[in-house]
């Protein structure tokens, strides 16, 4: 499952707005941002990595102004690391990524006075984007390119999935990868201080696992970056599969 999962990685970055191929190496850059987190680049899998491909990731970074940054499955480069810290760049995490697929996922109820839908309109996309910037503590405005990137996402077949008040407030959402090769990821999960506590995540999770199930995708992949987040995941019937490593050079 690693060389599935680092082949969807690759694939998503491919489909960035000006990804650049480097040896082994894709780049997905992003014009619009310099966003390390958004502008990074990760390996073929099993593709052979020497010292002189890392040296010219370094320098097609270094060509588009952005920090070099890597994050991929480890087992489908066990040798990368050792290469890259050679090259000077320092471990940011260490993530389990966990796996979903139709026989395992679960619906989770939301809280009353809570309500999932997909957002359909730009303002709806900022007022996601605006709380997902808020939980992980941000800023919390949501730019034009931030909205004109999600909504790109849907519009090529990915998921977003927000959650609204009685009264209309975004408490928080979610959302997944356009499906490549029927697998996708699950990412930015984020629930708004005021409304954690209320298994909000964890329906949000199950929320954006079923719609992408029901777009045809197989496997849905997601990371835990802790003890509560693995949790919440584990009750949306996710399990985990494999390390995923973040790396970079400042």
């Amino acid at each position: 499952m690693d060389f599935r999962i680092q082949q969807s990685v690759v694939a998503n970055l491919s489909n960035r707005p000006a990804p650049v191929e480097v040896g082994p190496f894709v780049i997905g850059i992003d014009p619009t941002t310099t966003s390390p987190y958004i502008n990074y680049a990760t390996p073929r899998p099993g593709a052979a990595i020497t010292a002189r491909d890392v040296a010219a990731l370094v320098a097609a970074f270094r060509a588009v102004d952005r920090k070099p940054r890597l994050e991929y499955v480890t087992g489908c480069a066990p040798d990368l690391e050792a290469l890259l810290t050679a090259a000077g760049f320092t471990v940011e995490a260490r993530h389990t990524y966990l796996l979903c697929v139709p026989g395992t996922s679960k619906w989770l109820p939301t809280h009353e006075g809570l309500h999932l839908r997909e957002p359909g309109t730009d303002s709806e996309r900022a007022a996601l984007i605006s709380a997902q910037n808020e939980a992980f503590g941000q800023d919390p405005a949501a730019s034009e390119a931030d909205v004109a990137r999600l909504r790109h996402q849907q519009d090529a077949g990915g998921v977003a999935v927000m959650a609204v008040t009685d009264d209309g407030a975004c408490a928080g959402g979610g959302g997944a990868t356009p499906p490549v090769g029927a697998v996708s990821e699950v990412a930015g999960i984020a629930v708004r201080t005021p409304y954690r506590r209320r298994g909000l995540a964890g329906a949000i999770t199950a929320e954006t696992t079923r719609r992408l199930f029901a777009t045809g995708a197989e496997v849905a992949w997601l990371e835990a970056s802790g003890e509560e987040s693995w949790r919440i995941y584990e009750r949306a019937g996710y399990r985990p599969a494999g390390q995923r490593l973040y790396i970079a050079l400042n």
